[in-house]
C-alpha cells in the first residue's frame, strides 16, 4: 500500500493549470504525523485544489512548481486516485484515504473513527463548519469531531488546522488562498 508520501516524491505527473472557477477551494496543506513504533514521523505538504463535499468531490495536489501529483475523484460507491504510478479504485472515500495516507492507528491499523484522515469531512471543516456525517461538539476554537480538534479561530485570515492527539498524533494545517468558500 502506497502511502501519501510516496505520492507526493512523484514528480513526473503531467502538469495543470490552476482552476479559476469559484466552486473549488485552493491553498496549501501539511500533514504532519508523528513517529510511532517502527513507523518514523511524516511530513508532507502540498498546493491543492478541492471541490465537491463528503458524498461526492474531487481533490488535486501539486507540487511548489504545480505540477499535478495526485488526483482523488469520489462518489457514492467509488473513489479514485491517479498518480503517475497509474489509477487505483476503492470502495469509498475512507478506503481512499487509508490507501493514499497510510493506515494511521495503533500499530498500522485503521483504528477507530477518524483514525484515517476524514477525506469527507474535509470540504465542510474548510468551509468552516463540522461535517454532517458524524457527531461534534463546539468549543471556544472550532468543534471536535471524529476524534480531531479542528481549530478555527484563524480562518478569516484563511488558517485552518485540524489535530488527532490519539497515537499516532495528526496534524493538518491549511492555507486557504481566500477564506470566503
Amino acid at each position: 500500500m502506497a502511502s501519501l508520501l510516496a505520492v507526493l516524491a512523484v514528480l513526473e505527473a503531467c502538469a495543470s493549470a490552476p482552476r479559476t472557477s469559484g466552486e473549488w477551494l485552493a491553498g496549501r496543506l501539511s500533514l504532519s504525523v508523528a513517529a510511532l513504533d517502527a513507523q518514523p514521523a511524516r511530513n508532507v505538504t502540498a498546493a491543492f485544489e478541492l471541490r465537491g463535499d463528503g458524498t461526492r468531490g474531487d481533490l488535486h495536489l501539486f507540487t511548489p512548481l504545480g505540477t499535478q501529483i495526485a488526483a482523488a475523484s469520489w462518489a457514492p460507491g467509488l473513489a479514485t486516485l491517479a498518480t503517475a504510478d497509474g489509477e487505483r479504485s476503492f470502495a469509498d472515500l475512507d478506503a481512499l484515504a487509508i490507501g493514499a495516507f497510510g493506515a494511521l492507528g495503533t500499530s498500522g491499523t485503521s483504528g477507530p473513527p477518524g483514525a484515517q484522515v476524514p477525506l469527507a469531512a474535509l470540504p465542510d471543516w474548510l468551509g468552516g463548519r463540522a461535517w454532517p456525517g458524524a457527531p461534534s461538539t463546539a468549543n471556544e476554537s472550532g468543534f471536535d469531531q471524529l476524534g480531531w480538534h479542528v481549530d478555527l479561530s484563524r480562518r478569516a485570515d484563511g488558517r485552518i488546522v485540524a489535530r488527532r492527539a490519539a497515537p499516532p498524533a495528526v496534524e493538518l494545517r491549511v492555507q486557504l488562498d481566500r477564506a470566503d468558500g
